[in-house]
């Protein structure tokens, strides 16, 4: 087995970039490649294992600073067992817990029918709707073997949903992701990291399942196939109480993602690349305990980006002379846990936490419904949602600073190089056409327009949004500096001195921020802009915006209305439905 993984990850170009036929994608991506290259030097100059504890230190509080911190929540769980279903030699209690004060978590407790303390796994969801029932065949196999399993719901998913309507029993928003992007803007506003959350949810989970009387509490593993695999990954690197892990399908490069397969706001942690770090350092922090990375040959996550992980895992691990505490496993098929997988995350379990007791084989089980497994009656728990949470710190948190001090952070986001992707049109006149977010120029006798493409309904451009922040860029930074490059141009071209600049949607907090560092901006009209930030915290559903964060934790000392002066004319403000608001002073509104 380890001599063709070996032979598989020989096949592996180091390094290659990922291929796009977007232009800003492929000029972020550069960034991104030389980023992920100035890491890897680091990496490199490790010599012994004295320089790989001096890294992990330095790498554990560069993951914390980019989650913005941990709750520092202390308070009880208030966990209670709502029922329990018997199995043919196990039992599933259905659990709720709380992870923040009125923040509750719903899981199934997967108990073999064994006596005494047992090894036990925390197994994390990626992003099936039905949440933990998805964990069915991995968590009842591994409490067959002998494991306690605790399966729980992330946010947005399962008996988590948010933004929850009982008129559709469901989401306003969609899915999964789109809740996690919402969220994750919300949270940067604060200067934070969704995963931030999702991370504490699992810690809470963990401190569930290391109470119960079953539990071995020094003999815990952590596994979880995709958006779990993140989280797996997560937790293990960050939680000592963690003694083995088994991520599937997560583990990768953002040498081969960065412009591929971009993962939700939990996966992409603002500041991230430009810290210096890539998903090896998670398994590289986890070192010498016992990592198995799980992968499948045709997913939509390349397999050459683990192998890239893999082998530098390798070589890291051989600094504790650990090396036959990294695996990997490569199974058949797509994004997911094929029997070939599931088999390798049993063996490893048993091998590391079972003494090696047990047999991995991949037995079948009943799989029960959803409505089976809940922990409450219809399938949503009570309680607050996490944008309730959020809302509390921005007013706990908040403290403003003036106009010189917001002046410097956009000049800090709108000095750098410009880049492609912002095509200005030649327009007939000086306004808006047709619906949609639009940018409008005028110099001397000439107009031009930027149309933006908002993709999706709620989320807008998350994916060009969120790799911006990766690089430690943002969406409106790259946008202000592609606007101040057009102006130049219409400037040289028709010998004026001054623009006028007319914008609807997300571009008029870019127009609105250029005009706060630029005096060549003479008068601004400023149409369907929202409100303000503040009023992003009071509701769970937003409209695009990660397209309007200049820079995380923005919210914290400024809000829209700052960016705003006398050159400044607003019509039709928007609350982050897209909805006007109307009677607001000193506004004008028109059809």
């Amino acid at each position: 087995m380890r001599k063709a993984l070996v032979i598989f990850a020989l096949l592996i170009p180091a390094g290659a970039p990922a291929q796009t036929g977007d232009v800003l994608t492929t000029w972020m991506n550069e960034t991104a490649q030389k980023q992920l290259s100035a890491r890897e030097a680091k990496v490199r100059a490790v010599r012994s294992a004295g320089d790989a504890r001096a890294r992990q230190a330095e790498v554990r509080e560069t993951i914390l600073a980019a989650l913005g911190g941990l709750p520092d929540y202390n308070g009880p769980l208030n966990s209670r067992v709502t029922g329990t279903l018997r199995r043919s030699g196990y039992s599933i209690d259905k659990v709720i817990f709380d992870s923040l004060p009125d923040y509750k978590v719903t899981a199934n407790l997967y108990v073999p029918d064994t006596t005494g303390r047992h090894p036990a796994v925390l197994f994390a969801l990626g992003h099936w709707d039905e949440g933990k029932p998805a964990a069915q065949q991995i968590a009842a196999n591994l409490a067959l073997k002998g494991f306690v399993v605790l399966a729980f719901d992330p946010v947005g998913q399962g008996e988590r949903v948010q933004a929850w309507s009982p008129l559709i029993h469901g989401s306003l928003l969609g899915g999964s992701t789109e809740q996690h992007t919402t969220l994750g803007a919300q949270s940067l506003l604060l200067g934070q990291s969704f995963a931030r959350y999702r991370v504490w949810d699992a810690k809470r989970a963990l401190d569930y399942l290391v109470s119960r009387a079953e539990v071995d509490p020094e003999r815990i593993g952590a596994s979880g196939c995709s958006g779990g695999g993140t989280v797996t990954t997560y937790i293990a690197a960050l939680d000592p109480r963690i003694q083995v892990a088994a991520p599937a399908c997560y583990v990768n490069t953002f040498r081969e993602v960065f412009a591929g397969p971009t993962g939700d706001a939990e996966q992409s942690l603002p500041g991230f690349l430009e810290a210096g770090l890539d998903i090896a350092d998670y398994i590289e922090l986890f070192a010498p305990k016992p990592w198995l990375i799980g992968s499948t040959r045709e997913d939509f996550f390349p397999v050459a980006g683990a192998g890239h992980a893999f082998e530098e895992a390798q070589r890291w691990y051989g600094w504790f002379g650990a090396d036959d505490r990294v695996q990997w496993a490569v199974g058949p098929g797509g994004h997911g846990t094929p029997t070939e997988v599931r088999e390798a995350i049993y063996g490893w379990m048993i091998r590391w936490l079972n003494h090696g007791v047990g047999d991995k084989k991949d037995l079948p089980v009943e799989l029960l419904p959803d409505w089976q497994l809940w922990a409450t009656e219809d399938g949503h728990v009570e309680g607050r949602e996490l944008y309730e949470y959020l809302r509390d710190q921005y007013r706990a948190m908040r403290k403003p600073l003036g106009r010189d001090a917001l002046a410097a952070g956009i000049r800090r986001i709108a000095t750098g190089p410009v880049a492609p992707g912002m095509t200005f049109a030649p327009a007939n006149g000086f306004e808006f056409s047709g619906s949609g977010d639009q940018l409008l120029l005028r110099a001397g006798n000439q107009v031009r327009i930027f149309r933006s493409v908002v993709p999706r309904a709620y989320t807008g451009n998350w994916i060009l949004a969120i790799r911006a922040f990766m690089i430690g860029d943002s969406l409106p930074g790259i946008r202000i500096r592609q606007l101040r490059a057009e102006i130049d141009a219409m400037l040289r071209e028709t010998g004026a001195t001054q623009v006028e600049i007319a914008a609807r949607g997300m571009p008029a907090v870019w127009a609105a921020a250029a005009a706060l560092i630029d005096p060549r901006i003479a008068r601004l009209t400023l149409d369907r802009m929202p409100v303000s930030f503040a009023s992003a915290f009071d509701t769970p559903v937003l409209r695009d915006p990660l397209d309007a964060i200049p820079f995380p934790g923005f919210a914290l000392h400024w809000d829209l209305a700052d960016l705003i002066d006398s050159r400044t004319v607003r019509t039709n403000p928007v609350d982050w439905t897209g909805t006007i608001v109307p009677r607001m002073p000193g506004i004008t509104y028109h059809p």
